[in-house]
């Protein structure tokens, strides 16, 4: 009697087990597409480390709720956009998540253009990423701008440790710029205004190589990590280190009519992360530095440094292009000359001493 009541018992558990687990839903992970773009190349550090840091991270962490889960598809290297088009390109919906190259926008993102506007202040890219990034989010200026492009801001990076100048004569001091042609991108350009004679000519990046091995310029500014990866000691094989400062040049940003669509979970994990990439992309530009300048001396490059006497000179010659960027936004009805004393403010408490304080003689 009783092994029949076991049996029994055994046949019953094992219906309900069958029943119970036919009646449990099996929940999977809802899939959003997200097409990322820029135009850079695979090998540019800001977009190895999209696909390397940003893609895991944002995974990682929605893999833990388990509700949503990013199909992701790369495009980079000109296959849907070129460097200068990413800003259109995320505005149209080409892509839905973008590397926005802010410095090739000064008109349609001025506010972008705060660190360019401050050279000879700081060449950590850390503290200058952290300062920018903040001003953005304390100030509604940055986010307006991408708004009036129909993007969403998640975050400014810095990619570069410092601009530098690059030669492809030998060069000793600061003398041996003037008179010359000088390859550039944005507000860099206007630097030269404190070298006599000394000539901008806008390109990109990825132009640099060719401008320089043709004669189209006989300089470029641009920072070793970019020297290093774009093989410039080939064509420029002298470098004046004269530590202009680090600049943000990218910014994360999603478009707007897709970012509506995001349920809040993934929105808050993408600004989130988004963050998390503009702090590593700067610490690891930092730490490539010294590897970088040591990479273009061993690939034939030579370096010379700039004298603290000769950056003040330089700096006390150009006008005052943080003053003119803080009026302009200021007659925008703006807070461009708020925007500057607290930036510099911030840089300051970070303890970056300025060659020259910008805000100062706002």
């Amino acid at each position: 009697m009783q092994l029949n009541r076991l049996i029994k018992t055994v046949a019953v558990t094992a219906v309900a087990g069958a029943l119970a687990t036919v009646a449990t839903p099996v929940f999977s992970a809802e899939k959003i597409k997200a097409v990322v773009i820029d135009g850079y190349p695979a090998k540019a550090m800001w977009v190895k480390e999209f696909t390397n840091f940003f893609i895991p991270e944002v995974d990682k962490r929605l893999a833990e709720a388990g509700n949503y889960e990013m199909d992701w598809q790369e495009s980079y290297g000109g296959s849907i956009v070129k460097p200068k088009g990413v800003l259109e390109g995320v505005k149209l919906g080409l892509g839905d998540i973008g590397i926005v190259t802010t410095i090739f926008h000064n008109s349609k993102l001025p506010s972008q253009a705060l660190s360019a506007v401050t050279p000879f202040v700081a060449a950590d890219a850390r503290a200058v990423a952290k300062a920018v990034d903040e001003i953005a989010k304390e100030f509604p200026t940055m986010q307006k701008e991408f708004e009036k492009q129909n993007q969403v801001y998640l975050a400014t990076g810095v990619v570069l440790d410092t601009y530098q100048v690059f030669s492809s004569k030998p060069v000793t001091s600061l003398k041996d710029i003037e008179g010359g042609k000088v390859a550039g991108a944005g507000m860099n350009m206007r630097y030269l205004e404190g070298i006599e004679g000394a000539a901008g000519v806008r390109g990109g990046l990825t132009d640099f190589y060719n401008m320089l091995q043709t004669g189209m310029v006989e300089h470029a500014m641009l920072w070793p990590e970019a020297a290093k990866t774009f093989k410039i000691a080939e064509v420029a094989p002298h470098m004046l280190r004269a530590d202009l400062g680090a600049v943000n040049s990218k910014t994360v940003t999603v478009n707007a009519d897709y970012w509506k669509k995001l349920p809040e979970e993934v929105r808050t994990v993408l600004q989130d992360v988004a963050v998390e990439y503009r702090d590593h992309v700067a610490s690891l530009a930092m730490d490539r530095a010294a590897e970088s300048r040591d990479a273009y001396v061993a690939a034939g490059g030579t370096v010379v440094e700039v004298p603290a006497d000769e950056r003040a000179r330089w700096a006390s010659a150009m006008p005052n292009i943080a003053a003119e960027w803080a009026k302009n936004l200021d007659d925008k009805g703006e807070p461009g000359s708020e925007m500057l004393k607290a930036y510099m403010a911030k840089l300051a408490e970070a303890g970056h001493q300025p060659t020259r304080d910008w805000a100062s003689e706002l």
